[in-house]
């Protein structure tokens, strides 16, 4: 006996009824215009009883509101109706005496079972054609939710199936999606939830019920709709963990992930206790690539709510990282309903905070907290949350440090961990540590400063929930040739700074490259002819400005006939250079110099469909220097940033990005013709044009 569509419907409308306690409708018995996708009976009678006091003026004003939509697109209509559906409905109404306004809301959030849920099949709706969805799930009347099925027992249909479905009837009955919170897809197999402008890998599983991790790995089908539809957490879902981020022009809705929703649940009520106690929120621990800066706009969101409007400090440690999460907040702003600030200095964050009483987020970096004797504020409804938290938030206690003066005299200093010039300027705040590695160990621990851990989210779990790609490491030796002395100097200086600062200001700097410093790449003779008799390496460095490279080879029979930037320079010995910025555009640079300094500089998709570039003085754009040495030859040239962004003008060569390079020593017609590459290809025969054998070199 095959399970049908019909069967797997009437599943689970079994499981809306009785297990969620929903009142069902079949669309087809309930009279309505098709033209309008509401249910307008169940509309019209819940509005006046969830706002109480209001005048039936006022009600049927946010009715033509809700029923009314001028110009724009599906995604500008929906995301106004979100604001509604989240927010409630201004309105402007006549008393009979003088003109009021309101606010009429249309879910109630405070007694979430005062609400009138509603599970209805076949709801038929008119528009550009007409179409009948499998399932919706109203609220007051309000078509929030829109579910297509497949039959799982058909071999040609699946859930991409379901999905093509669903953006069909946005096509075809585009009105029903005004009202969309968000949608579901299932096969029985596979059911999963995203939004109007989600594609079809966003749309994500929600795989527990009451928030474990421990049987995500069998969720069956009904686990997402127990999960996700049950009464009170649907409602708080609808409320608090879906937004729109706007960058620009771009809209994008957002929907919480379920690890998201129990974690950020969590956070709240620990954090709202740590107010109480003694400051010490907890660790919100989930990895990398998770979704972590939303789920602290989420979290910001809802504890706006359950602490009376707090003031919220974001503090991260780096600039960089102070940009990306403000930006991220700034996409949220109407999903905040307030515009996040960026702190320019501590001066700046003493104003900020006390110009306010409550609400306000403010970013803030730790650099800005430094010693001082008066603290920034005071008051006690104010939450930090410390992005990173693992990095640089240690050190409660002040410290002595036993050190050298001007005049060699050992003297003892005072010294204050970052952790404690934080609370020393904001004494009475709440902290949440977020981060996606904490630290556990004698002299610096994540939950000795923020508490214990409120949600794991590691990255085992990650991956198995495709937020998160797995990671392979592939093991490159570096050899490291720096004399004693040098060794020295450097563990000389490093100390003296650390003396002096707590770990996340010693910042390692490059300029112009002292190549004493600058560790080597070898390049091994790995494939084709090993015995060549012949060594490189390789060493490169860069700054805000320029790419630093210099290769050495070892070789006794130079071969350095051309002298131009036309020729084949890998007729001679020859050094090369290939590297991709964006290995995912599939273009990549490839720098080809001989002992003279000419050059073979070429930019393309592959050998073939390379472009020749010749820059009109290639020696002085790119600094290009030659030397013979006792055992071979050695060339020093600089890549200009601004040069690459001419090809690449929006790419941003800074700190952690990961580009795609590999290095190659060859000479076609020397007297023993050599290959060599440090990043091993898999080609049988020489072939340096493989994007996908390129080692992974990255800008630190």
């Amino acid at each position: 006996m095959h399970f049908t569509e019909d069967d797997f419907e009437n599943a689970i409308l079994e499981l809306f009824r009785e297990q969620l306690g929903y009142d069902y409708v079949y669309g087809p018995n309930v009279i309505r215009d098709y033209a309008e996708p509401l249910y307008v009976e169940a509309l019209e009678a819940v509005l006046p009883q969830i706002n109480r006091g209001l005048p039936q003026a006022a009600i049927d004003e946010a009715m033509v509101k809700i029923r009314t939509y001028e110009g724009g697109t599906l995604v500008q209509k929906n995301e106004l109706f979100t604001d509604y559906l989240q927010n409630g409905v201004a309105v402007n109404y006549f008393d009979g005496r003088e003109q009021c306004s309101a606010n009429v809301r249309l879910v109630d959030y405070d007694s979430p079972l005062h609400n009138r849920f509603t599970i209805a099949n076949q709801w038929t709706v008119d528009g550009h054609s007409v179409r009948r969805a499998d399932m919706i799930v109203f609220v007051n009347g309000l078509p929030l939710v829109v579910v297509e099925l497949k039959s799982p027992s058909r071999e040609n249909t699946d859930v991409s199936e379901a999905y093509a479905q669903l953006r069909n009837y946005m096509q075809e009955i585009p009105s029903l999606f005004i009202y969309n919170a968000f949608c579901v897809m299932s096969d029985q197999g596979m059911t999963k939830a995203g939004t109007i402008t989600a594609g079809e890998d966003r749309f994500m599983q929600w795989k527990t019920v009451d928030g474990s991790y421990e049987d995500t790995h069998s969720a069956n089908f009904d686990v997402l709709f127990a999960g996700m539809f049950e009464k009170t957490r649907f409602v708080e879902l609808l409320r608090n963990f879906i937004c729109y981020s706007k960058d620009g022009k771009q809209r994008v809705k957002i929907l919480s992930a379920y690890h998201q929703f129990y974690a950020v649940r969590k956070a709240v009520l620990s954090t709202v206790k740590a107010a109480e106690t003694d400051g010490r929120g907890g660790v919100f621990w989930h990895t990398q690539g998770s979704g972590k800066s939303l789920s602290m706009v989420f979290f910001a969101k809802q504890l706006q709510q359950a602490m009376s409007s707090p003031t919220i400090v974001v503090l991260t440690d780096r600039n960089d990282l102070d940009g990306q999460l403000y930006r991220q907040f700034a996409c949220c702003r109407d999903f905040l309903r307030q515009t996040p600030v960026q702190a320019e200095s501590r001066a700046h964050l003493r104003e900020l905070l006390a110009g306010r009483e409550a609400n306000g987020i403010f970013f803030s970096t730790m650099q800005k907290f430094e010693e001082s004797e008066e603290p920034l504020s005071i008051r006690r409804n104010i939450v930090v949350m410390a992005d990173e938290a693992h990095r640089s938030q240690y050190g409660l206690e002040e410290r002595v440090r036993m050190v050298t003066d001007a005049d060699g005299v050992m003297q003892a200093k005072v010294v204050i961990g970052a952790a404690r010039l934080v609370r020393n300027a904001l004494p009475n705040a709440t902290y949440i540590g977020f981060t996606g590695t904490p630290i556990a160990q004698k002299d610096r621990s994540t939950r000795e400063v923020f508490g214990d851990y409120i949600d794991v989210y590691d990255m085992t779990q990650s991956v198995d929930d495709g937020a998160t790609r797995p990671v392979f490491y592939e093991s490159r030796v570096i050899n490291l040739k720096l004399d004693e002395q040098t060794l020295r100097r450097i563990d000389a200086e490093y100390d003296a700074m650390a003396e002096e600062a707590e770990e996340y200001v010693i910042e390692k700097t490059v300029g112009a490259p002292d190549w004493t410093k600058v560790p080597e790449l070898q390049v091994d003779n790995v494939c084709w002819l090993p015995d060549a008799g012949v060594r490189m390496e390789q060493q490169i460095c860069h700054d805000d400005e320029k790419i630093y490279v210099h290769q050495v080879a070892h070789e006794k029979n130079i071969r350095a006939e051309l002298t131009d930037k036309l020729g084949s320079i890998c007729t001679d010995s020859c050094m090369e250079f290939f590297f991709s910025p964006v290995p995912e555009d599939g273009r990549y640079f490839n720098i080809e110099l001989n002992l003279n300094g000419a050059i073979f500089l070429g930019f393309g998709h592959g050998r073939a469909d390379s472009i020749r570039l010749i820059p009109e003085d290639h020696k002085k754009l790119f600094n290009i220097r030659t030397n013979k040495t006792p055992d071979g030859w050695e060339i020093f040239y600089e890549i200009p940033l601004e040069f690459l962004h001419v090809f690449y003008p929006d790419y941003d060569f800074k700190s952690g990005r990961v580009i795609r390079a590999n290095c190659f020593k060859c000479g076609d017609l020397t007297v023993q013709p050599h290959y060599m590459m440090w990043n091993e290809t898999t080609s049988e025969t020489p072939d340096f044009h493989r994007p996908q054998d390129f080692g992974r070199m990255i800008f630190a």
